[in-house]
């Protein structure tokens, strides 16, 4: 299997988006990659926007971030409330200066706005935050799937198949 040596951190905290948490956790499984939910505690039952559970494996606090490839945010409701958590912002911006890859989809964009890390870049989201994104001085296109340098965009459930694959493949790199 292609992950069997990657690590990836998936964010976690209630009103995930429980296709958008779930569906890339488990196609990053299938090609071997160690994906460890994180939250704001351990062993906690988060609960997706439809009702879906995840429990974490571990709490933010028990993470070295330098020990993983990637990291993964979830969209839903969920972003609004990880982007108020310091670490969640640590994690992001030590992913972004060390060029490791960072997935976000639908309203995750909102982690990486609070993290101040979109300025120059191009990426895609759900449309209701596109003002959002270019506030934050990102240039947004309307496209399932927007790849620029380490950081994996996408904006919706029905673009997943191509927004995993691509985030598997450039993991797999």
């Amino acid at each position: 299997m292609r992950l069997n040596d990657k690590k990836v951190i998936a964010l976690i905290e209630d009103d995930f988006e429980d296709l958008e948490l779930w569906y890339p956790v488990l196609r990053l499984r299938e090609e071997g990659a160690q994906v460890d939910l994180v939250g704001k505690e351990a062993k906690k039952v988060y609960t997706g926007k439809y009702g879906v559970p995840a429990e974490s494996d571990k709490a933010f606090t028990d993470v070295d971030v330098n020990d993983y490839d990637a990291i993964l945010v979830p969209g839903g409701w969920a972003p609004d409330k990880l982007r108020r958590y310091p670490e969640v912002l640590d994690f992001v911006r030590h992913m972004n200066d060390n060029q490791k890859l960072i997935g976000q989809i639908c309203h995750a964009g909102w982690v990486l706005i609070s993290a101040d890390i979109l300025k120059g870049k191009h990426v895609t989201s759900t449309p209701g935050i596109k003002d959002d994104m270019t506030n934050a001085g990102a240039t947004w296109s309307d496209e399932a799937v927007v790849v620029d340098g380490h950081i994996i965009s996408s904006r919706r459930p029905p673009d997943l198949p191509p927004y995993v694959k691509e985030f598997a493949d450039k993991l797999a790199d």
